[in-house]
């Protein structure tokens, strides 16, 4: 039998009015095109529960007791890890037959969801204790002093890359029409690395790296474009430059270089891609490019310059006014890597 439609509260509020004014259940019925036993349904539920609202309902009862879902979920919340199948064994032993479904039913409930775990760098306790003294160290810098740093990185940027997204609206058994696929290739049918930074004020000079960089090679790259690239951004005096410690980065031509035009660095904790907003800036390029479609290597090179040009300046600047939250996140999460 078909479900019938819930009637109105309006309509249920409007059958009690009727009734206290005198009016038969038969002329109520009549008089809002409700069924005369359900217009007595109605009436016997306000005379017992001076309600007409829907009661809660009981349902059928939970397979898994009280016990047993503060014992899954104590599980869950000590190894993360454990899977449906070990929780299923487990409550089996106690005494109680469940399915797999019934396991993700009971979480969900509790807040616990089975989620993909995220890969982020391997944090050593070392590295742990860096970041929190980073942290707590820079944690109340006027945010003048954040504005007056050059960030900088490197990335690498495949033609079809593989963590490209893209969602598209499409019938059903259509999702391998040409016009909703992504395409792609073994090995992401080559790539391009860049080096680029970026201020508060906006994004500078993008660099394409055309061989594989080592120590000499960065050295060269900010010889040319990093006293460039502050005097566009129009730097105060005493600014910053920020890059992560990288082999290359640290390297003794490179530290002699910078030492050499006295150059300002901020000492950088390792391992800390969630500091650094020019991963932000990354992000927002790949997705600007790959809407883009480029073809081929030359193509790819060109869009990148093109879409790094557009990233409007309040993008960087909102990264860098927001650069508070993210050491206060990694004092909340105990050194740990944070959403950023």
């Amino acid at each position: 039998m078909a479900k019938t439609k819930e009637l109105s509260k309006d309509t249920r509020n409007k059958t009690v009015d009727l009734h206290q004014d005198g009016k038969t259940e038969s002329a109520i019925g009549k008089q809002l095109g409700v069924k005369k036993s359900n217009v007595g349904a109605i009436i016997r539920k306000w005379k017992t529960y001076k309600t007409t609202d829907n009661l809660p309902r009981s349902g059928a009862p939970r397979k898994i007791s009280p016990r047993g879902v503060k014992m899954i979920t104590r599980t869950v919340s000590k190894n993360p890890r454990t899977t449906r199948g070990d929780l299923v064994n487990d409550l089996q032993r106690a005494g109680t037959k469940v399915t797999k479904a019934t396991i993700s039913n009971t979480l969900r409930r509790q807040g616990l969801k089975s989620c993909s775990a995220r890969r982020v760098p391997l944090l050593k306790p070392v590295h742990v204790q860096a970041r929190l003294k980073f942290a707590r160290e820079h944690l109340d810098d006027p945010e003048e002093d954040w504005e007056n740093v050059i960030w900088s990185d490197e990335t690498k940027i495949e033609l079809f890359s593989k963590n490209s997204t893209c969602r598209v609206w499409r019938r059903k058994n259509a999702e391998l029409h040409p016009k909703n696929t992504i395409p792609t290739v073994k090995h992401g049918g080559g790539n391009i690395m860049l080096w680029g930074c970026f201020s508060a004020k906006g994004p500078e000079r993008l660099i394409r790296v055309n061989e594989r960089m080592n120590g000499a090679m960065y050295h060269e790259i900010l010889s040319e474009n990093l006293l460039p690239s502050a005097r566009a951004l129009k730097m105060k005096h005493g600014w910053v430059f920020q890059h992560d410690n990288d082999p290359k980065h640290t390297a003794r031509a490179t530290k002699e270089g910078l030492h050499k035009k006295h150059f300002k660095v901020l000492e950088w904790p390792s391992q800390s891609p969630d500091l650094n907003p020019t991963e932000n800036l990354w992000r927002e390029l790949k997705i600007r490019v790959a809407q883009r479609q480029p073809q081929n290597i030359t193509a790819l090179e060109e869009i990148c310059m093109e879409e790094w040009a557009k990233i409007p300046a309040t993008v960087c600047e909102n990264l860098v006014k927001t650069y508070r939250k993210r050491l206060t996140s990694v004092i909340a999460n105990k050194g740990y890597i944070t959403k950023y």
